[in-house]
Formats: structure tokens, C-alpha cells, sequence
């Protein structure tokens, strides 16, 4: 049980640690990746959180989750991908 809570630990100071990079990431795609790392890891939290407190339930939260993570990259990636492509066209037209 201890080696669980330490790796809760560790997961907890990564997401810190991806969350400061999200806050600091000198380009849009640094903190996208940062945002991803976060969501990975709070999916990665949930699942040793439902084994620590035997809650199998937890999972199915945690897929969730990951589900609603890699749509909300996608889109936001998709975003900023649309929003450079009319940037760039209106530079050439003036």
C-alpha cells in the first residue's frame, strides 16, 4: 500500500510540473503538449486512486477522461492550426 501512495506522490509532483511548463511553454504547441501530460496524468492519478480505495468505479471516471482529454487536444490543436492557416492568408493578401 505505501508503494502506491509514493507513486501517487510522484504522479501529483509530474502534474505540477506539467502545469508550471503549461504556464511558461515559450509556443502554443509546448503547452498543448503540457495540457496533454496534465490530463494523462490526472488519468494515470484516477486509476491509483481506485486501486488505493478499491473503487473500480473510479476507472470508468478515468476513461472518461482520457476521452474527453485527446478530444479537447484535438480541438484545440485543430484551432490553432485553422487560426496560423488565416493569418498567413491575410498577410498575403495585403
Amino acid at each position: 500500500m505505501n508503494m502506491y501512495v509514493v507513486v501517487a506522490v510522484a504522479i501529483l509532483i509530474t502534474m505540477v510540473l506539467a502545469l508550471i511548463r503549461a504556464l511558461m511553454g515559450p509556443s502554443v504547441y509546448d503547452r498543448v503538449l503540457a495540457v496533454n501530460v496534465f490530463g494523462t496524468k490526472t488519468v494515470l492519478f484516477l486509476s491509483v486512486i481506485a486501486f488505493l480505495y478499491g473503487r473500480p468505479d473510479f476507472l470508468d471516471l478515468a476513461l472518461a477522461y482520457a476521452l474527453v482529454n485527446m478530444v479537447g487536444i484535438l480541438a484545440v490543436l485543430e484551432f490553432v492550426q485553422n487560426r496560423s492557416v488565416k493569418s498567413s492568408e491575410e498577410a498575403a493578401d495585403d
